[in-house]
């Protein structure tokens, strides 16, 4: 088979059996084998498995708004809810991620957060998958286009006393929040949070470089889906792209769809911030993994056309900006779909994972198929960051 064949999903639902696959590090042919739900073996392969045909670790998202038609900014999920959007992401090849709440009145944002903590209290399972919480907002840029799809009348300046009580509230939990640095006591907060054992990533924001590293100096370490919550046009000599890249000891993430970061700039990134130093998130919703319909994002109601596209309303209504474009709605069991075609680019990179074992699995099972028309395009080299040679050097 071909590199550019696509191979069948293994189906692997027995208690025991072995399958062939290209190891993802390595890049050689390996054999797992399990019995019992449990793998018992992972050696080297005699024979070459099909090309698009891939063996990795299962995927970890760090911002999940919610899946499969669960939105986890509504006030009524239950334990069956919570459920039925692990499962369709683990079915994706996610196993883990932080359940991420967005942009409301700051006691709404708390009494969803007691919630959600005592629903997954109930299940084991849901325990192994939600691994903590991250929340965006309310703590962010009320300016257009920084703001994104949240609701800029409800941003507000953080101050210590909801970040005790964020930390009261999750306990020992793994916590991420996301802050705008140039608000008001920003920066001493940012101290606060780290103090408190908070991860604190910058996003939503205009802040300027000095108080980018200012921030970063606080305690932040990272930066919110690079590339967006940013206004389609920027100034070309000074814009917050050029300051998050000369900001050292910011790790970023981005949401690799094509959409939300383009192409050309998606290469960039990887040109300018060393492969370590950056991660991919989906930011999904309700939508992703669901087919096209009408879904929640909290407040907002949005739709989901055939072209895999989401927006509000209002949108499909009437002509308007790009940037009222929410976010890509991903294929059902292509929860991790990348495609180009919107630019002329045409690349489209599928991880429809499926976990080899039960929700403790340590690997999952990814064909992974690239296919591209042009040079131009985004290639498998450029998807594991480049090669080797072309890294750049420490910031």
């Amino acid at each position: 088979m071909s590199g550019n064949e696509r191979a069948a999903p293994p189906r692997l639902l027995s208690k025991e059996g072995e399958i062939c696959a290209w190891h993802h590090a390595t890049r050689a042919p390996v054999r797992l084998r399990w019995q019992q739900g449990k793998i018992t073996s992972l050696e080297a392969a005699n024979h070459e498995p099909p090309r698009s045909l891939w063996l990795a670790p299962p995927l970890v998202d760090l911002q999940i708004n919610g899946f499969g038609g669960i939105d986890f900014q509504q006030e009524d999920l239950s334990v069956a809810d919570l459920l039925t959007a692990t499962r369709k992401l683990r079915a994706g090849g996610c196993l883990r991620f932080l359940l991420t709440l967005i942009t409301n009145d700051w006691p709404k944002i708390m009494a969803r957060l007691r919630h959600l903590r005592g629903l997954r209290a109930q299940s084991p399972e849901l325990q192994s998958a939600i691994a903590g919480w991250h929340i965006e907002g309310p703590f962010l840029s009320a300016e257009p286009g920084y703001c994104g799809a949240h609701d800029p009348a409800l941003m507000r300046d953080p101050t210590p006393t909801p970040i005790h009580e964020l930390r009261d509230v999750t306990g020992d939990d793994p916590l991420l929040i996301t802050i705008a640095p140039e608000r008001r006591n920003a920066i001493a907060v940012i101290s606060l949070a780290a103090s408190l054992g908070i991860t604190v990533s910058l996003g939503h924001t205009n802040a300027p470089r000095e108080t980018l590293v200012q921030a970063v100096e606080a305690g932040a370490s990272s930066f919110t889906h690079l590339g967006n919550a940013c206004p389609q046009t920027l100034d070309r000599h000074d814009n917050i792209l050029w300051r998050v890249f000369e900001t050292p000891r910011l790790k970023v993430s981005l949401i690799p769809d094509a959409m939300h970061v383009s192409p050309a700039l998606f290469r960039l990134i990887h040109r300018v911030i060393r492969a370590d130093s950056i991660y991919y998130v989906s930011d999904a919703m309700a939508a992703a993994g669901s087919p096209p319909g009408r879904y929640k994002l909290g407040p907002l109601e949005v739709e989901v056309g055939e072209d895999k596209v989401c927006a509000t309303r209002a949108d499909r209504i009437s002509p308007a900006p790009h940037w009222n474009r929410l976010t890509e709605s991903f294929a059902p069991r292509k929860c991790y779909q990348a495609t180009g075609r919107r630019h002329g680019r045409g690349f489209r990179i599928f991880l429809p994972g499926s976990s080899v074992c039960p929700p403790d699995s340590k690997w999952v099972v990814m064909p992974i198929f690239v296919w591209w028309k042009s040079t131009r395009s985004i290639n498998w080299r450029h998807w594991k960051y480049l090669s080797e040679e072309s890294r750049p050097p420490e910031r």
